[in-house]
């Protein structure tokens, strides 16, 4: 019997491939990061509970508005960022004291840890959880159980 966070994973890697496309959110077709999340939720949970307005690549960097992080608070439920399990949703400061505007899927949690991302110029990937990934993590949700 697969569990829920079973059922995150597989339907993240089932966007493995899926070429990268600024706002966009169609297994196989294109997305972004954030495009990945609503897919899964849709796959996972069914209906998105709210649709994102058109954002910009910067993600609201100039203005500095954690734009991202609060819609993940909204929706997803928050745990200690130390406390990995697969099918975790990650979230992501690329830069130091830049808003948080990149998201992943934790695939693998323990010494080979992976997460599941679409990554600009590239594509829905599972990466290793690097060092220097881990570090740009500030915080991290899981799914609800139901939509």
């Amino acid at each position: 019997m697969s569990t829920h966070s079973d059922r995150i994973v597989t339907a993240a890697r089932g966007w493995i491939g899926t070429p990268y496309r600024h706002q966009a959110s169609c297994r196989g077709a294109g997305t972004d990061c954030l495009g990945l999340l609503r897919g899964v939720w849709r796959e996972v949970l069914g209906h998105e509970p709210e649709r994102p307005p058109a954002y910009s690549m910067d993600w609201s960097e100039p203005s500095r508005d954690e734009v991202l992080w609060r819609a993940a608070q909204r929706h997803l439920q928050p745990k200690p960022v130390n406390n990995a399990a697969p099918g975790d949703v990650l979230l992501f400061r690329m830069r130091d004291g830049a808003v948080a505007k990149h998201l992943g899927v934790a695939g693998r949690v323990g010494a080979a840890a992976t997460f599941i991302h679409a990554y600009s110029g590239h594509a829905v990937v599972e990466s290793p959880l690097t060092p220097p990934w881990a570090r740009r993590i500030v915080a991290r949700f899981s799914f609800p159980e139901e939509g």
